[in-house]
């Protein structure tokens, strides 16, 4: 065993991974280092400015045993506790969806030291679970849920999914992304709790029809032949907080706009004309081409934008101080089937989360219902991986 891969499970056993994970990566000539494996299908992932590493599990093919869960020792405990991660489908009528994890899509941790939850409560991306889409804060020094905000079904509709969430650097505003039916941007004002749908079925939030997901260069089809039909998903937000980037799965234009436009009106009298299509969709910038992409990260380390490319096996960035043009491969690998989520670790180390979506049971007939995934971990500067010219 080297001294680098010692270090990475002596890490792993005291339960902090992230120092040593950088070290073990840049031995990776791929750039590439295995956190963790599950025995289920993972899409987020966040890293808490302590270290510690929180995933989640959607239920799509499987009724997943873990909605949120810590990584402690290289396994996943549920979090915060066992009561919050035990809705189960079979018991959906035991169980309160208000106070419960029905169907978790993402996790992320902000600069308060919070950990918000995206409950999407749509089992198998099907319909919505009434009283179940919500936003969760929980508090990462007592672990205890402090603030729960539900979404009416104005702002969550019955063939919505909402998707991956960011929040504003004071802390005050959620960003969501709706990546079901009708694609949307969801605005919170997390003091008040109050929701606002916006860009609802604006071309930058829907899917792009001249767009074909592929895999191993073949379309991405159901077995009764749907593609993917995933409208706005990834969702990223400059670290000054004031512009805010997304974009769908079926589709290749990155877009963003400045936050400005989507707040200040929680405590308007009357919902101001800024939040209508017209005004808004006039603000919306398309920032450049990405392909089909899932998740987004706009990195505190160098200000670069970090993006999945799903059906190419990688990872590409994009230099946002040259204007967000050109898009470059940063790492290609046979082992990220399906990168989704991303999160930066406090030390650099950037972590992403492989779903395989296109190996699961909704794509491929025959497959696990329980489908294994993986955890990995990205080293500081991995080479420009070569043959792949930027994209504008």
């Amino acid at each position: 065993m080297t001294a680098a891969r010692l270090g990475l499970a002596l890490s792993l056993l005291s339960g902090v991974a992230a120092p040593a994970l950088a070290q073990e990566a840049a031995a990776d000539p791929a750039g590439l280092t295995k956190v963790a494996d599950f025995a289920h299908q993972v899409t987020g992932v966040t890293v808490a400015r302590d270290g510690r590493i929180f995933v989640n599990f959607p239920r799509w093919s499987e009724d997943a045993p873990v909605s949120v869960a810590e990584l402690k020792d290289g396994k996943p405990v549920p979090y915060p506790d066992a009561e919050w991660n035990s809705w189960r489908n079979a018991r959906a009528d035991e169980v309160d969806p208000k106070t419960h994890f029905v169907c978790v899509q993402s996790v992320v941790a902000d600069a308060q030291d919070r950990l918000w939850v995206v409950d999407a409560a749509a089992p198998a991306m099907a319909h919505v679970v009434k009283d179940g889409p919500k936003l969760v804060a929980i508090d990462l020094k007592t672990n205890q849920v402090v603030k729960t905000i539900p979404f009416d079904t104005d702002t969550v509709l019955q063939a919505s999914y909402i998707n991956d969430v960011r929040i504003s650097p004071d802390g005050k505003t959620a960003y969501l992304t709706d990546s079901g039916a009708e694609g949307a941007l969801i605005v919170v004002d997390i003091d008040s709790g109050a929701a606002k749908r916006v860009l609802s079925g604006h071309p930058s939030t829907m899917p792009d029809r001249t767009v074909t997901v592929t895999y191993d260069g073949q379309p991405l089809r159901r077995p009764d032949g749907r593609g993917v039909t995933f409208s706005a998903d990834g969702i990223a937000l400059s670290p000054d907080g004031k512009t805010l980037y997304w974009q769908a799965i079926k589709g290749k234009t990155l877009y963003s706009l400045p936050t400005d436009a989507l707040t200040g009106w929680a405590t308007a009298a009357v919902v101001p004309e800024m939040l209508t299509n017209r005004t808004l969709g006039s603000k919306v910038v398309a920032v450049g081409e990405n392909g089909p992409a899932d998740g987004l990260l706009i990195a505190r380390k160098d200000g670069r934008m970090y993006v999945t490319s799903p059906q190419d096996d990688a990872v590409k960035v994009r230099d946002l101080a040259q204007g967000g043009a050109g898009l470059t491969t940063l790492i290609r690998d046979p082992r990220l089937r399906w990168p989704d989520t991303f999160s930066e670790g406090p030390d650099g180390t950037i972590y992403v989360t492989t779903s395989h979506i296109q190996d699961s049971a909704d794509y491929k007939p025959g497959a696990p219902i329980s489908l294994p995934t993986e955890l990995w971990a990205i080293r500081a500067n991995p080479g420009e991986a070569t043959g792949s010219a930027p994209r504008r």
